[in-house]
């Protein structure tokens, strides 16, 4: 009899041990931002696939009229090739990774904050081949069609990033997205958008993070139809991570979505964790957050 050795490790965990976690990364971000939250996810002995939304990661648009130094004038004008891209383009990105992935066991496709709108489409599309979606402080529309149109609501009224309107660049309309200098040396609109993505982060860290964000990101997306659907979406199990400290999309906010989610779906609520973070605070806490995957059930 061959004995086993005492390091060994016992049984697998049951829960999400064989499932693949499929990452889409927020606005006028990248698969990049997922890094520090796949690295934990590996030493858990966990699966995951962080995606670049069209029009993002390699194929973003940085102008030569955005780098150092800086000409905002002609950088206002410029066409965005994010302007054609839709929340359709984005669904259908991530439907053909979940279709592949699939194959391979279940599947946990996870949102954070824009994100949330690409995999409630999703969910819409492919009931079938999501095991659970999991919402990180992100947008999981149900009375109303889009983020811009509940960021009319009052449960958004302690977001501190609407007031920074200097640190847009162009016409938006015009444009058709929204521009944002990332690159500013101002100190004082720098510290104003520290405290609302990061302000749990050093200076250092903040400054490490605006240096993977790409400036555009496309109005359509943010605007266009996301409303979870009770007989596709409401029957995928769900859940949310609140992110206690979120200044982008505010506490308030997060805890209506879920509400309204759940009276939608009554026999299928969420399943809610909460994370004393900012809004992008989890990058810094990343053990913390892969935990709670790796627990969650499919």
């Amino acid at each position: 009899m061959t004995s086993v050795p005492s390091h060994s490790p016992g049984p697998r965990q049951a829960g999400a041990a064989d499932a693949t976690f499929v990452l889409v990364h927020g606005s006028c971000s990248s698969s990049l931002m997922w890094a520090p939250v796949q690295r934990e996810l590996a030493l858990l002995g966990r699966r995951s696939f962080a995606v670049d939304l069209p029009g993002h990661g390699f194929d973003a648009q940085y102008s030569a009229a955005y780098q150092a130094p800086q000409d905002l004038e002609a950088w206002a004008a410029e066409p965005s090739g994010l302007a054609k891209i839709t929340l359709q383009d984005n669904v259908d990105m991530v439907v053909d990774v979940v279709r592949r992935v699939a194959e391979h066991g279940p599947v946990v496709l996870v949102g954070v904050s824009l994100g949330g709108t690409t995999i409630t489409r999703v969910g819409n599309t492919i009931p079938d081949l999501v095991n659970r979606l999991v919402y990180i402080s992100a947008w999981s529309c149900v009375q109303r069609s889009s983020p811009v149109e509940y960021m009319q609501e009052p449960e958004f009224g302690e977001n501190l990033l609407g007031p920074l309107y200097a640190l847009n660049v162009g016409d938006p309309a015009k444009l058709g997205v929204g521009r944002a200098n990332y690159r500013t040396a101002d100190p004082h609109l720098l510290a104003a958008l520290k405290a609302a993505m990061m302000a749990d982060g050093t200076d250092e860290q903040f400054r490490t993070f605006l240096n993977t964000l790409q400036p555009d990101e496309s109005l359509a997306v943010m605007t266009d139809d996301a409303r979870g659907h009770a007989d596709t979406w409401g029957t995928i199990a769900r859940t949310y991570v609140r992110l206690a400290d979120d200044r982008t999309l505010p506490v308030a906010m997060q805890d209506r979505l879920i509400a309204e989610c759940d009276a939608l779906t009554p026999d299928n609520p969420y399943d809610v964790h909460t994370l004393d973070t900012s809004h992008v605070g989890f990058v810094l806490q990343p053990a913390e957050l892969a935990r709670i995957l790796a627990q969650l059930t499919v």
